[in-house]
């Protein structure tokens, strides 16, 4: 199991933006058996642990100042809505013996012979599932097999996916998980993500520009 160092945290409210200056990210650690603690981690620590763990897995919080060793989730990370890096974690220490849901991120792996002969383009209609588990039977992936995908009217469902012991997926057994569409299809539809993302990009940059303003007006 991997474990991860985190110390208390004094820093509280606006300054925590001091604490990200210095290479660490803002945490609290809670659970139905722990009191609410304000912590710190090392930035680049987290990040490597993060890649490896994700949400589903537990991992051992070690915090040395009060002599604690906690098996724990990250139950979820806050993300900045411009650079996408992280700036608060929730870590929770859940209870053993009830369970819990959360979200677990779909694998795709294998070859469909719709997409290499046929060259039609994978479609992913689902990249993670809710599921509901013990803390720890939650899986840290589930894996899907695209090789039943042979023509353009195969589709893999929830309902084939190989599910681990004791963990239950929050989703109708119906809902399509993958299918193949084919090429002209498919480009037809690649055209509205394109303008749209070009609509959120310029929404950023203008919300990036009010916000350098107001810095400004400060200083």
């Amino acid at each position: 199991m991997l474990s991860l160092s985190a110390k208390i945290r004094q820093t509280l409210g606006e300054k925590v933006k001091n604490l990200r200056k210095e290479g660490f990210l803002p945490a609290i650690l809670y659970g139905p058996k722990i009191k609410n603690l304000p912590l710190k981690v090392n930035l680049k620590e987290f990040e490597k642990i993060y890649k490896k763990v994700g949400e589903s897995t537990l991992l051992s919080l070690e915090i040395p100042e009060k002599k604690i060793k906690a098996l724990v989730l990250i139950y979820n990370v806050q993300l900045d809505p411009l650079s996408g890096a992280p700036i608060h974690i929730d870590f929770l220490q859940p209870s053993l013996k009830e369970e819990i849901e959360t979200r677990v991120p779909l694998v795709f792996e294998g070859s469909s012979k719709a997409v290499e002969e046929l060259e039609g383009t994978l479609v992913k209609n689902i990249t993670e599932v809710e599921v509901r588990a013990l803390p720890q039977n939650l899986p840290h992936e589930i894996k899907v097999n695209i090789e039943p995908l042979k023509t353009l009217e195969d589709e893999i469902f929830i309902k084939d996916l190989k599910i681990p012991a004791g963990v239950q997926i929050l989703k109708g057994p119906e809902e399509i998980i993958a299918n193949v569409a084919p090429p002209e299809k498919f480009e037809e539809e690649l055209a509205k993500p394109i303008e749209e993302k070009v609509e959120e990009v310029e929404k950023v940059e203008e919300k990036k520009e009010k916000e350098e303003e107001v810095e400004e007006e400060k200083t």
